[in-house]
């Protein structure tokens, strides 16, 4: 028996306001949406709102047997449409991208647009956001009356209609080339919460370009598009967000906790569609329900596989071990996780785009918040939600019947048989694997697993799929252990010392009897003694990895090595020496206990232990460039922890590397200006000296301020 629940939507915690809806309908998929939007935008009389992460002038928006003149394409579509309209404004702001994405997008989208746009037709790109964000919000607001929200872009790689079709010969992007599937869908509204989504894209105007938009003055209710069944009526909505810190303005993690509180609710069956799954507070929840004996049935469908090679070894990577992890808890199998296939797509897939998560028959929300960790913290974000109170058959109605519909298009079939088996009181499991076959279209179970030697190479989360903005305090509360930050900053100011006591120790060897037995040259001296040049390495290398064994700082020996050889010989020498001390250590920490290890320093290297295993190759790299602990001992500590031994050898030739070129290079031209003293050498010294104090100063303020 279902105990009477309290309403999940609370205003200030998890979504940021409630406003009512005229009309509710939704859009699913991206040929229902383009029709929508423009059915829309015809209607408009004074002010589009557009918000997207991605904008494309020449995507087409409709993709029948017609042939369509060049109008059909967005850009000339909006152009016409402010140019016909002469109270009309339209403002279009797309997010400003980070490179990786330059080969999928339009380039000079801006310079392109305002050579062809009139004064009313208002397009910027945003780039106000913290390094490594993105503005990821897709909605649009026409004369604060009609409104669409939800995952699709007005770009290309977008249009599909439901059938998701093998062969559809309008499948193609605006340079002709065919792309996979598509599957997403978009809120449409009309009413007060259009308002609200207009005020929230002119706040985002506002604070990209600082000027602010006023609302349109008593405009003509828009007509609602005819192509869009009209599903709810008088109906709340809530609006939840994600956005960063930036520039004096707090975080909001209302989708976050949106998220925890709507699975905490659950009681009979939580069904998520999602392009990603990585972030690791939603599987907590989830895998906390999932431990309950009388938890509810939790059905996710995923893409087979995301984009292109980089999301695949990356996200999907994430993703299989936060499944891992669900997996792990699902001692009562209640858990699926799906995929959509369609017959005849040899390698592409069924690009699954949506963000959706449906809560019994009580919660619908369709949003562009993917289940990943960036959506909670990082990316600027909107989800729209409706819930049905106690009572309010009506709307509990709406999202039975919509997961219904959902379910057929992905099981191929009718929503009037998904809803006559559901009927039966099977579970939301057991109707789906009633209706699906293992032939045709229809839903796949999804292996998530990840080969070990692959697993090994993916740096963790924290760095693909980060929770919050890059910074200093970010990587420091990462990745150095709380406990370490103290020694690291001594152990830095010694290195400071160290360099200044390095260049006195220049002038005593150039001006004092010092230069006579302690010499860099008497280590060259004996090295030329050995006719093979590999006999000669084999020897350098093998007493540098000796030394450092044998606990002699590894700054020291480079200093060394930069002064009594040459150029790219001594950074060879001194990486080769260091790693191979580095992998001996690990190796010789495989063999000793855990306890051991702890005897050796107590709780600090125990907690160290832990962060290695636990951040993996890149805490091993920034470890290496913050000296928390002897090299010899983070070594034996590495090797006892769980890390495994291509992240410590990736994580520490990429954290060795750095240090090794600088010391060398350093103590190199130090020994140049000795030997042969000139303003030009003794310049290069001094230049190189105060760089290395200088990188030491920041590493210290970057300790610090964690």
């Amino acid at each position: 028996m279902e105990t009477p629940h309290r309403p999940v939507l609370e205003t200030g915690r998890n979504c940021w306001c409630k406003a009512e809806a005229d009309r509710v309908g939704v859009a699913v998929d991206a040929a229902a949406y383009f029709k929508a939007f423009t059915e829309a935008c015809q209607g408009a009389q004074r002010q589009i709102l557009i918000l997207g992460w991605d904008f494309d002038r020449r995507e087409r928006l409709h993709r029948d047997d017609r042939d369509h003149p060049e109008q059909d394409q967005l850009g000339n579509f909006l152009v016409s449409l402010v140019k016909s309209k002469p109270h009309l404004h339209l403002y279009l702001l797309s997010w400003d991208f980070n490179m990786i994405y330059a080969t999928e997008r339009e380039l000079l989208p801006a310079l392109r647009l305002r050579m062809q746009t009139p004064p009313r037709f208002h397009f910027r790109l945003d780039g106000h956001h913290p390094p490594g964000a993105s503005h990821h919000q897709k909605v649009v607001v026409i004369d604060d009356s009609i409104a669409f929200t939800g995952g699709i872009d007005l770009s290309r790689w977008r249009w599909d209609t439901c059938e998701h079709a093998p062969d559809d010969p309008r499948r193609r992007d605006p340079n002709g080339k065919p792309y996979q599937p598509f599957h997403d869908m978009m809120w449409v509204f009309q009413g007060a919460v259009a308002q609200r989504l207009g005020d929230l894209a002119r706040e985002r105007w506002c604070r990209a370009h600082g000027r602010r938009i006023k609302p349109p003055a008593a405009p003509a209710t828009a007509p609602w598009p005819s192509s869009v069944p009209v599903a709810l009526t008088s109906t709340e909505v809530a609006l939840a967000r994600t956005e960063p810190a930036y520039r004096g303005n707090p975080t909001v993690g209302e989708i976050r906790q949106l998220y925890e509180d709507s699975i905490a609710a659950a009681q009979r069956h939580i069904y998520i569609e999602n392009q990603y799954f990585t972030a690791t507070r939603i599987a907590k929840a989830l895998a906390k329900r999932l431990a309950e004996p009388d938890g509810p049935e939790i059905v996710m469908v995923f893409p087979q596989r995301t984009g292109g090679w980089l999301e695949q070894m990356t996200m999907d990577v994430l993703r299989g071990r936060v499944v891992e992890r669900l997996r792990r808890a699902d001692r009562h199998d209640r858990l699926r996780i799906y995929y959509p296939y369609q017959v005849d797509l040899g390698e592409q897939c069924i690009s699954l785009h949506a963000k959706l998560m449906i809560v019994d028959d009580r919660l619908l929300r369709i949003g562009s918040a993917n289940a990943s960790a960036r959506s909670m913290g990082l990316d600027t974000e909107c989800d729209a939600v409706i819930e049905a109170s106690p009572g309010d058959d009506e709307t509990a109605a709406f999202i039975t019947a919509f997961q219904h519909r959902l379910l057929a298009e992905h099981l191929d079939c009718k929503a009037t048989e998904v809803a006559r088996i559901a009927q039966d009181g099977l579970g939301l499991i057991a109707t789906i694997e009633a209706l699906r076959s293992d032939k045709g279209r229809s839903l796949h179970p999804l292996d998530c697993s990840i080969p070990a030697e692959v697993d090994d190479l993916v740096p963790d989360s924290g760095v693909i799929d980060p929770p919050e903005p890059f910074s200093p305090d970010y990587f420091v509360a990462q990745y150095v252990p709380r406990e370490g930050r103290a020694v690291g900053r001594r152990r830095v100011m010694l290195f400071v010392v160290a360099i200044l006591l390095l260049l006195g120790l220049a002038a005593a060897w150039r001006w004092s009897p010092l230069q006579a037995w302690l010499s860099p040259t008497l280590v060259s001296n004996w090295l030329d003694g050995f006719d093979s040049p590999v006999t000669q390495a084999a020897v350098a290398i093998g007493a540098f990895t000796l030394a450092a064994l044998l606990m002699v700082p590894i700054t020291l020996l480079a200093l060394i090595s930069g002064m009594a050889f040459s150029g790219w010989q001594a950074f060879g020498y001194a990486l080769t020496g260091a790693f191979s001390a580095a992998l001996i250590g690990f190796l010789a920490g495989r063999y000793l206990s855990a306890g051991l290890v702890k005897r050796m320093n107590g709780s600090r290297l125990a907690k160290l232990s832990k962060r290695l295993a636990k951040r993996g190759t890149v805490a091993v790299a920034v470890l290496r460039l913050v000296p928390i602990a002897p090299f010899a001992v983070f070594n034996i500590v590495a090797g006892s922890s769980h890390l495994g031994w291509r992240q410590f050898t990736i994580g520490s030739l990429l954290g060795l590397a750095p240090g090794m070129a600088a010391i060398t290079l350093f103590s190199g031209t130090l020994w140049q200006a000795v030997r042969s003293p000139s303003w030009t050498n003794v310049g290069i010294a001094l230049a190189a000296g105060v760089g290395l104090i200088m990188i030491a100063w920041l590493v210290k303020r970057w300790l610090r301020s964690g």
